[in-house]
């Protein structure tokens, strides 16, 4: 294998986002649950997307397991290493989105990153350094009540610098407008200046083509699945894409029963939990009871088993942020996810002993631990459900699985419908 592009994503929804962003673009994109292990082929591939579950955990750990997966993808021939992350720059003051960009860039050689989590296809933009989603700053939009990543201030140029080693720069809208050779000189004048990194402004997808062709021929960049749009088209306008990228390895339909879980507590994840009510039975369960030791995944596995041979069934634990914030309060943030994504994975494993080959998960984490718990290794990209998630089918598994991973934010309100339909 020798790619065109590699990849290290901080969660696995988010590498789906990427993974499906490259392939619609023309990269043949295979997406790896971790590092595989040696030995292990995989169907040739313009680009592979490493998704790990790093976005949370101590930094050091982040920085280890991102190494290890940016030194594979370099054995396998990848020149240009993109460190993908979440287009709402998940993040504490900490890490890991810096020490991991920090580490990366140093095992690269290069002087200066240009990172930017710009996607406009998903409402996400960056002008004078500052995210805005829609028409609202970071700090004023939902994100800002994350419930393990607060996002309170909009200022990239500030947020990565609290977290970096080295000093964080700009590239502005002026500059990105000039082209990609204005772009190039600028981010050579940051690293000059002692630079490590660049935030760089992106309105429009015309402006990631920019900074794709600005950077391809650079070692290492930082961003959302904007930027990979960016370099992607750079790729494919060099003669190393695929024209029939798109949905060519969806293969043939998965028989089986159907089920959805949400363990997001997105706006968006509520509002389509409450639209799935009208077309499907949905548990709801209680994250106060599951800390208090009631056997919820039991309880879960007994309404699905009443009710999969009808059809799909939806089991959520999502709820409202003041209702987060109160668990959080008595039992701590990390237990009150961990516990709650423990359950979910323990439910999706339950199901699929029940026959369910088709699986919905709405939430970062919770996608991350379903996907743990059921030992999946790699991906290969059917078409699109909504912007920036794909249908995955399950490789090297004796039986298929087709699956959604859902970051909490994306989809419309009848995202669950859309899903189980185009996986029928």
């Amino acid at each position: 294998m020798s790619l065109a592009l590699g990849c290290v994503a901080d969660d696995y929804t988010g590498a789906s986002d990427l993974a499906n962003t490259l392939t619609k673009a023309g990269l043949r994109t295979i997406q790896t649950i971790g590092v595989p292990e040696e030995g292990r082929a995989l169907p040739e591939a313009d680009a592979v997307v490493v998704a790990l579950k790093s976005r949370s955990i101590p930094a050091g750990q982040a920085v280890a397991r991102s190494r290890e997966a940016e030194a594979w993808l370099r054995a396998r021939g990848a020149a240009h290493v993109m460190f993908k992350v979440c287009s709402t720059f998940d993040s504490t003051d900490a890490g890991n989105i810096g020490p991991v960009m920090d580490a990366l860039r140093a095992e690269a050689g290069a002087a200066i990153a240009l990172v930017t989590p710009a996607f406009p296809e998903t409402g996400r933009s960056v002008y004078q350094g500052n995210l805005f989603v829609g028409s609202v700053p970071l700090n004023e939009s939902p994100l800002k009540d994350h419930p393990l990543n607060p996002m309170r201030d909009a200022n990239l140029v500030r947020v990565l610098g609290r977290q970096s080693a080295s000093p964080v720069g700009l590239i502005d809208t002026a500059t990105v407008a000039r082209g990609a050779e204005a772009v190039a000189a600028r981010l050579q004048a940051l690293a000059a200046e002692g630079k490590g990194a660049a935030i760089a402004d992106a309105i429009f997808d015309s402006d990631l083509e920019t900074l794709g062709r600005a950077i391809i021929a650079e070692k290492f960049s930082v961003g959302a699945s904007g930027l990979g749009l960016g370099l992607a088209r750079a790729l494919v306008a060099d003669g190393r894409g695929t024209q029939d990228a798109a949905g060519a390895a969806v293969g043939e339909p998965v028989g089986g029963a159907a089920a959805c879980l949400a363990g997001s507590c997105s706006q968006a994840t509520l509002q389509q939990v409450a639209a799935a009510e009208k077309i499907m039975p949905v548990m709801r369960l209680d994250p106060a009871r599951l800390l208090a030791g009631a056997d919820v995944v039991a309880e879960a596995l007994a309404f699905a088993a009443e009710r999969l041979a009808a059809g799909p069934v939806l089991i959520a634990s999502s709820a409202p942020p003041e209702a987060v914030r109160a668990l959080q309060a008595e039992h701590g943030v990390d237990a009150a996810g961990h516990a709650i994504e423990a359950a979910l994975a323990a439910i999706a494993e339950g199901l699929v002993a029940r026959g369910v080959r088709r699986l919905v998960v709405a939430g970062g984490e919770t996608s991350g631990s379903v996907v743990d718990r059921l030992g999946l290794t790699a991906f290969l990209l059917g078409p699109e459900i909504a912007a920036g998630v794909p249908v995955l089918r399950t490789a090297g598994r004796p039986e298929p699985m087709l699956l959604a991973l859902k970051s909490g934010n994306f989809g419309g309100p009848d995202f669950f419908g859309r899903a189980l339909d185009m996986m029928a």
